[in-house]
């Protein structure tokens, strides 16, 4: 595991039990996570949010303003249970957060194990929306230069 990386429970852990974790997330994911906890505590059109992005990437803020609103309305809309965050200012992530983040980070060849890491966090048999979300706004924020893994 490199510095920059959130540490990830181990295979046995719950992340449902929604514990703080003092991991190494790297500034791109904290930047991210603290994007996402605004969209969920201030709504998906919190102003700040939008202005972190705006700041971030300038002109091509739009895109992942969008998908990660997606995101966030898919998470709530389909989750059979409370997913924990943190405030958006803390640099302490949730074990739920660390599963947001890995099933981010995932590569291209690992859509079954982003699937089975959104239905662990939803609650769910079948997440292949949130999944797919995952990877859409992991892929965005690569292109534009901040990976997430």
């Amino acid at each position: 595991m490199t510095a920059h990386q959130p540490q990830l429970p181990e295979a046995g852990t719950d992340p449902r039990r929604g514990e703080a974790r003092t991991g190494a997330a790297a500034p791109a994911q904290l930047f991210f996570l603290r994007i996402v906890r605004l969209m969920a505590t201030g709504g998906i059109d919190d102003a700040r949010a939008a202005t972190l992005l705006l700041g971030r990437f300038g002109r091509a803020y739009r895109r992942p303003l969008i998908l990660t609103r997606a995101l966030v309305l898919e998470l709530a809309r389909t989750s059979h249970r409370k997913i924990t965050l943190a405030s958006p200012c803390c640099h302490r992530i949730t074990s739920d957060e660390v599963v947001i983040l890995r099933a981010i980070g995932r590569g291209d060849g690992q859509f079954r194990q982003r699937h089975e890491d959104a239905c662990r966090l939803l609650d769910r048999d079948n997440a292949l929306g949130a999944a797919t979300c995952f990877q859409a706004v992991g892929e965005c924020f690569a292109d534009l230069g901040l990976r997430l893994d």
